[in-house]
């Protein structure tokens, strides 16, 4: 019950976040949290560096995705200690990666991208898991279910980047294509699913003019899709469902992701079938593979020890410390600028 209790938890704090972004983040107000000065200028005027929602949506995405996983380790038996050591590896790979990667498909320096960093943590991450299993089992005395600490990876990973779509309505990036060029069948059952982009320095507009236009929210129907995923996944895993869980939550996540390109507008390189969505596909069979090559020991799951191992000062400082990175390495907009001045209220002196 418990269980039921948790999962249904989770979805009633999602469901009202995501009804009012849907609302408020396409318009142009909900992109640029504040503007920082950096440098006077020769007119008197200060340049200004944009802190963005796409960096705060981006922070809070991973801190929530880490929690999950942190509880979903710790109801199996997974100190902190194994579970940070695996979160900071993985991503220092895929953080670097994802605009390395993007880079190359793009052509464009200052861009990046979560399919990029999602393939080499799924292609890379069973095998740290293993390489830290057997490290904390010879030097430590410690031994953990190596299907358990992936299928809670792969939970968050669809939690976190569910969230994570909101980063991109915000920044207008990641966008579907105008209603009105949809195939007839989304036309018909799915036009009510759209968003209208105001502001000049939304991607959508910059890139290509579509400001005011109807455009198919590919953006909410992923973080709806991917967020109920991970809660099928986390229900699975409480009930020592490893396998299953990390399954679903690889083939809905990819699979999406291969389809859902086909309803983009923005540019994913010059192929018909671009580069992200041949990684998302190799990532099925290749994940197919992980609950043979690593068979898990169907330990018992206990979400209260889980509950109770969050409860931990080292726990919240290294969300703390995670939600800063990320906000700075993603918030700090490379893309847009700003030009500040100030002056004195005379009337109030």
């Amino acid at each position: 019950m418990e269980n039921w209790i948790f999962v249904s938890t989770l979805a009633i704090l999602l469901a009202p976040l995501y009804i009012w972004c849907f609302r408020a983040l396409p318009r142009e107000r909900w992109q640029i949290i504040c503007a920082i000065p950096i440098r006077k200028m020769a007119d008197g005027s200060w340049q200004g560096i944009n802190l963005t929602y796409y960096g705060l949506f981006n922070a809070v995405s991973l801190c929530t995705a880490v929690s999950l996983v942190f509880i979903l380790t710790g109801a199996a038996g997974v100190g902190f200690t194994i579970f940070a050591a695996v979160i900071i590896v993985l991503l220092a790979f895929c953080l670097p990666a994802s605009r390395m990667i993007a880079g190359w498909v793009e052509k464009k320096p200052n861009t990046f991208s979560i399919g990029a960093a999602s393939f080499l943590g799924i292609v890379l991450g069973p095998w740290l898991v293993l390489s830290m299993e057997k490290v904390a089992g010879r030097w430590m005395g410690i031994d953990f279910d190596t299907m358990a600490m992936m299928s809670a990876l792969m939970i968050g990973y669809a939690l976190g980047e569910g969230i994570g779509r909101l980063a991109c309505i915000s920044f207008g990036c990641c966008y579907g294509k105008p209603i009105d060029q949809m195939p007839q069948w989304v036309q018909r059952y799915l036009s009510w699913a759209t968003f209208r982009f105001t502001g000049c320095t939304k991607k959508i507009v910059y890139a290509h003019h579509l400001e005011g236009r109807r455009i198919f929210a590919v953006q909410a129907v992923t973080a709806v899709l991917y967020s109920a995923t991970a809660l099928i996944g986390t229900l699975l895993f409480l009930n020592g469902i490893f396998s299953w869980a990390f399954f679903v939550c690889l083939f809905v996540t990819q699979g999406w992701r291969f389809l859902s390109e086909f309803l983009r507008s923005d540019y994913r390189g010059d192929r018909k079938i671009s580069i992200y969505q041949i990684m998302s596909l190799l990532t099925i069979p290749y994940g197919l593979l992980i609950p043979f090559l690593f068979p898990t020991s169907g330990q018992f799951v206990d979400l209260m020890s889980g509950l109770r191992a969050i409860w931990n000062p080292a726990v919240f400082l290294f969300l703390q410390v995670a939600w800063v990175i990320m906000f700075l390495r993603t918030g700090r907009s490379q893309v847009t600028g700003s030009a500040l001045s100030f002056h004195v209220h005379s009337d109030r002196v």
